[in-house]
């Protein structure tokens, strides 16, 4: 399960709890694609436990649109980096 909050101050922040499913993600991309472009836009992954294959990639592709992952877990990060074109 996974929860999601959002904060904003000059930037948009989404603190994610919990478990990024394959179910999840479609909510995630429609709540990022609300905030338009006027401000940058923050995924806090501190509380995040365990994602799969599906949760990977959707970081990745959040990360390759130039939203910033923060508070990512080492494993999380070497699992994102080895999706990327030539990682």
């Amino acid at each position: 399960m996974l929860r999601i909050r959002r904060k904003e101050n000059a930037d948009v922040v989404f603190s994610l709890s919990g478990r990024i499913g394959r179910e999840d993600i479609a909510e995630l991309e429609s709540l990022i694609s609300a905030e338009g472009k006027a401000r940058r836009i923050l995924l806090d992954l501190k509380d995040m436990t365990l994602t799969g294959q599906d949760g990977i990639n959707f970081l990745a592709r959040c990360e390759a649109a130039g939203i910033a992952l923060v508070n990512c877990d080492p494993y999380v990060r070497e699992w994102i980096t080895r999706q990327a074109p030539g990682g």
